[in-house]
């Protein structure tokens, strides 16, 4: 009985839904949808999303936001490399549009781009929907393992954005032994 229990438990734990939910489309355009509900204002979701100094609460300490068409939207992770995009577009406090980076190990899709386009909505209680919509996929092997990877990770990068806003700015002397 003991063990019937434990499955049933690890069971459930493992249906445990992620806040961030991910939906994978590929006809006929094939394209990443993740959501969040992040239990804060707009004007604060946004301030953490399109400034270096929001940025740096969450995402990498040192994060740059040059919030212009054209302007950087850059995490700086610890060993020197680097995630993010250009920014393509952007309406202040409901949507950012980049031409995304996939990550190094990944050099044609990086080379290439995808277009990631983040929403933001007000939601009940105060709190914001987010939205990304990641498009512009091509085919090949290394597109496809971009593709898989970038389903988790945004997903990882959402969540760390709502954590943000549940738990305060990372701290990041605990987080990676440095310092913003």
């Amino acid at each position: 009985m003991r063990t019937l229990l434990s499955v049933v438990a690890l069971a459930a734990a493992a249906l445990a839904q992620s806040p961030v939910r991910v939906t994978k489309t590929q006809t006929p355009n094939k394209s990443l949808v993740f959501e969040v509900t992040v239990p804060a204002p707009v004007d604060a979701v946004w301030e953490a999303f399109a400034t270096s100094q929001g940025l740096s609460t969450w995402l990498t300490p040192g994060a740059v936001v040059d919030l212009r068409k054209g302007g950087e939207w850059t995490a700086h992770y610890p060993g020197g490399k680097t995630g993010g995009g250009t920014i393509l577009a952007f309406t202040p406090k409901r949507e950012m549009i980049l031409s995304a980076m996939a990550p190094e190990q990944l050099s044609t899709v990086r080379a290439e781009r995808t277009t990631a386009t983040f929403q933001f909505a007000a939601g009940a209680g105060g709190s914001t929907a987010v939205r990304l919509v990641q498009t512009g996929w091509k085919e090949g092997a290394e597109w496809d393992q971009a593709y898989d990877y970038l389903a988790q990770g945004n997903a990882q990068l959402l969540e760390t954005l709502r954590r943000r806003f549940v738990s305060g700015p990372i701290d990041w002397a605990k987080e990676w032994g440095v310092s913003r």
